[in-house]
């Protein structure tokens, strides 16, 4: 029986919707196999639905939004006590706001009525306003930092004429600055009502149960009598080329060209898709073939907007420093505008349909990216759009595809940065999209993907169900089966030999080892591999460095062994191609010479170098940005290889396999493929130690940069299974862990606005013997550089304060809350799980350790954290380094 105020609606492959008699949408997808749950509530408003002098608005109420109400007074405080994993997003078309926590229904009923009550009932107040617009102000000043981000905006605001998606949802700063809060309140009071929302609830629920939940929450709600704003805005047919040029300071120089396209409920739509797959996939797609094999560019990319109006098509190409921009962007043009030349075939499509599909089948096996997906579609005009553009993919030919780029990737239809006056237009006319219920109404769907086990990820049940044991003389191995939504399967493998002896002075080339696995075997190409990957719906990771070398599968059950060998045959016989080394290393300099003018890179390396006790050609030495491109431009594919050769080996190390597989089978093939490939040199870990670095303060000038970045560390000596490690890590959490709720954050963040972004950690040493103990306190933060000595100044008061008053019972209590949700969350993944079983084989350690841990949090007292404070905590130790445009 459904409640009395709920109509039921469609239902499609597990995604069930659901209607409150005040126009409130709901949908459920329930689903035991992961022991969490995601509540999404979407606002059918974006940056779209915002007016002149405006802008922004909806990503300004947004933050305001974790203000509070009379009934919930600190949003962050309450969610951080339950351990609620929260944020929120603001799109062009939609806001939503969404939480993880492992299942539980108490939670679940909490949050319910947070959002019931915030809907109608936030503060919304001018104080608020006042701290938290210099706080998005900042934001705004971090994005317009990064080169991409800056020239997407410009693109955008000259590719559309008057349809608001010319406006990214960060807005104008002078709206941000200057908005009056009555307009705020009145755009919050329009958009935020039941009848323009859809709460989208995902995981481990009894849907009875949470829909009777849902109505006690959220049916008392009125319907508002007001008529939602109508937009009737229709972007003109474009009439010619457009250009935009943005100069700024930046070592990076970028090349890009944008095509209007229908919306997604238009049919062209996915042929849209699948030709942006075409085109950008790295590396069988187009523009990698021709503009980043032959080194015209280090990287290039395509892909197209899917909304609720007509979008953009976009390619993009990042140069090197000596690149040429002139051919690079003739041959970007020609990859999009003369595809008839040399039309997209069958076998093309088909393996963009592939990737396309892999891609969706991932999706469709986790229930919390469902339910942020579902939130995209509705954006779009129905959420059952994203199960109706998965067939339409699935149906669509070379045909389909060739038609859709002459029909809009033409250059009267692009902007990049050039107008020039055309005798005669050659207009691209973009098809109105149907009414969407044409699409979706009486849509049934496919059969729900077979779920898994309710598994429970406790210590205990983890310990009992995980079988531990050793193959030849070193490799250690531990198997976790158990039946998953998808068949979905983890393996994570790692491999050691070398020691610091044998590798000082070689260590460089043996970091080129890794990156260079994946770009071809003895027997298969780069491509060939990533389309060998693809067929078997695999994400693979071959890698390695001067100690080591990872296999990292996500794969099936059905594919993983096979997978395996492929992955098995990439690390034991890598070809080494000499081309393919090339790219990487034009790569590399390229992003060397993209970071010198960076805030973050320079005051990080700086901080690094200043924090370095080792010399130069030790392995762990920290170079500088002119000594890394030195040896780059120094390094040979003969370097390489000869590391291969003489230091490489798989029978020592940790594998750990969780999820749907046959662990029989698993013995075999991990004896078979890795337990006879000895290293020459046996491996041995470098021992690292507590060093104490005076302070020192270092101020760096990057011309043109808005954003300013302060990051700071004190050394400290902790290892990891220290007793006072749990005091000392919640001390630090408490200062800087939650980014809104901590002391720094919400003093800087939350009170003086000064920052986007502050926080806190600790960082200490691991080792199986002895007592490593290089352990490192740091602080980061970013502030416009007028603020950054005010943001400074505060940051030592707080670091004064809590070495003088310590912490307090109830900041302790909300602490070990907040860390016993996040170990237990932790467990929910099937890959965190299989990194936990690596890390316990490598330390040898058991579920045991973990228990202790928990225990040892949850017994933990004031005078302890405290105690710990006293001990570790030396400001007068701390290293401050500060870059940014300090005028």
């Amino acid at each position: 029986m459904l409640p009395k105020s709920v109509q039921a609606g469609p239902c499609v492959e597990g995604v069930c919707e659901y209607r409150l008699q005040n126009g409130m949408r709901v949908l459920l997808f329930a689903d035991a196999s992961k022991p969490t749950v995601t509540v999404n509530l979407v606002y059918g408003v974006g940056s779209l639905h915002e007016n002149y002098g405006e802008t922004g608005m909806a990503h300004l109420l947004e933050h305001l939004m974790f203000k509070g109400t009379p009934k919930h007074p600190d949003i962050p405080g309450e969610m951080q006590q339950r351990g609620v994993d929260k944020n929120a997003t603001t799109s062009l078309d939609r806001t939503n706001y969404f939480a993880s926590f492992p299942a539980n229904d108490d939670t679940l009923d909490w949050l319910l009525g947070l959002e019931a009550d915030r809907m109608l009932n936030s503060k919304v107040a001018k104080a608020d306003l006042d701290s938290e617009m210099t706080v998005v102000r900042n934001e705004m000043e971090a994005g317009d930092n990064n080169p991409v981000g800056v020239l997407m905006k410009r693109m955008r605001s000259v590719a559309f004429d008057w349809h608001n998606y010319a406006n990214m949802p960060i807005g104008a700063r002078s709206d941000v600055e200057n908005v009056p809060i009555g307009n705020l309140q009145a755009f919050y009071r329009t958009w935020y009502q039941p009848d323009n929302a859809m709460l989208i609830i995902a995981g481990r629920i009894d849907s009875t149960q949470a829909l009777a939940r849902v109505a006690a929450h959220f049916a008392p709600l009125k319907k508002p009598a007001r008529i939602m704003p109508a937009f009737h805005t229709v972007e003109p047919v474009q009439d010619g080329e457009r250009e935009v040029t943005v100069r700024r300071s930046s070592e990076l120089s970028l090349i890009a060209a944008s095509y209007h396209v229908p919306a997604l409920a238009q049919a062209d739509s996915a042929p849209l898709s699948v030709l942006g797959n075409v085109l950008g996939d790295n590396p069988n797609g187009r523009l990698y073939k021709a503009l980043q094999e032959p080194k015209l560019v280090a990287f290039a990319g395509a892909s197209g907007e899917t909304l609720r109006d007509p979008g953009l098509f976009t390619l993009v190409a990042a140069l090197p420093k000596e690149g040429d921009p002139g051919k690079a962007e003739a041959e970007l043009l020609k990859q999009a505008e003369a595809i008839a030349a040399s039309p997209v075939t069958e076998a093309e499509v088909a393996a963009a349909k592939q990737r396309i599909g892999n891609a969706i089948e991932k999706r469709a096996s986790d229930v919390n990216a469902m339910a942020m997906a579902l939130s995209e579609y509705q954006a779009a005009g129905d959420w059952r759009l994203l199960f109706v553009q998965r067939d339409t993919i699935d149906g669509v030919t070379a045909s389909d595809v060739n038609r859709v780029a002459a029909a809009y990737l033409k250059p009267q239809n692009r902007t990049i940065g050039r107008f020039v006056p055309t005798a005669t237009p050659d207009r691209a006319l973009i098809p109105a999209a149907p009414a969407v219920a044409s699409l979706v109404d009486g849509y049934k769907g496919r059969a729900a993907v077979a779920a898994g086990e309710a598994f429970e990820p406790s210590l205990d049940n983890i310990a009992a169900r995980t079988e531990s044991f050793v193959i030849g003389d070193g490799l250690r191995v531990s198997l976790l089966p158990k039946r998953n939504r998808g068949q979905t399967v983890i393996l994570d493998a790692s491999f050691r030999f070398a020691d610091e002896p044998s590798i000082t002075g070689r260590s460089y080339a043996g970091s080129w080892v890794g990156p260079m696995l994946m770009t071809g075997s003895e027997r298969m190409d780069r491509g060939q591999i990533a389309a060998r990957f693809d067929a078997l719906n695999t994400q693979a990771q071959v890698s390695g460095g001067a100690q080591g070398a990872a296999i990292r599968l996500n794969g099936k059950r059905e594919t993983l062994l096979e997978a395996l060998r492929l992955a098995a045959d990439v690390l034991r016989h890598p070809a080494f191609p000499a081309d393919q080394f090339e790219q990487l290393r034009l790569q590399a300099i390229t992003g060397l010479e993209f970071q010198r003018n960076e805030p973050g890179t320079l005051a990080s390396m700086a901080l690094s170098q200043y924090f370095d006790p080792w010399p130069i050609g030790h392995p762990l030495h920290v170079e500088s940005i002119d000594q890394s491109l030195a040896r780059l431009k120094a390094i040979t594919v003969e370097d390489i290889r000869a590391y291969h050769q003489a230091f490489y080996g798989s029978s020592v190390g940790e594998i750990a396999v969780v999820g749907d597989f046959d662990p029989v089978a698993m013995k075999a093939e991990l004896q078979a493929l890795f337990a006879d490939w000895k290293a020459p040199h046996a491996y041995a870990p470098i021992s690292t130690h507590y060093r104490e670095v005076a302070a020192r303060h270092e101020r760096f000038s990057t011309p043109d940069k808005p954003n300013a970045v302060l990051l700071a560390r004190q050394n400290v000596s902790i290892n990891l299974a220290d007793a006072d490690f749990p005091a000392l890590n919640i001390a630090i959490g408490i200062l800087g862990g939650d980014p809104l709720k901590a002391r720094l954050g919400e003093r800087i963040r939350q009170k003086e606005g000064l920052s986007y972004n502050i926080g806190a950690g600790l960082s200490a040493d691991e080792s199986r013997q002895g007592r490593d103990d290089n352990g490192s306190i740091s602080i980061q933060a970013i502030a416009a550089p007028e603020n950054m000595a005010k943001l400074e100044a505060a940051l030592r008061e707080e670091l004064a304060r809590l070495l003088a008053d310590g912490i307090t019972a109830q900041e302790l209590r909300d602490a070990v809350a907040e860390k016993k949700v996040a170990r237990e969350q932790s467990r929910a993944a099937d890959a965190a799980i299989a990194g936990l079983l690596g890390d316990h084989l490598y330390y040898g350690r058991d579920m045991r350790f973990e228990a202790q841990r928990d225990a040892a949090y949850q017994a933990l007292t004031v005078e302890q954290v405290n105690a710990a404070i006293r001990k570790h905590l030396k400001p007068e130790q701390l290293s401050v380094f500060v870059a940014g445009d300090f005028k």
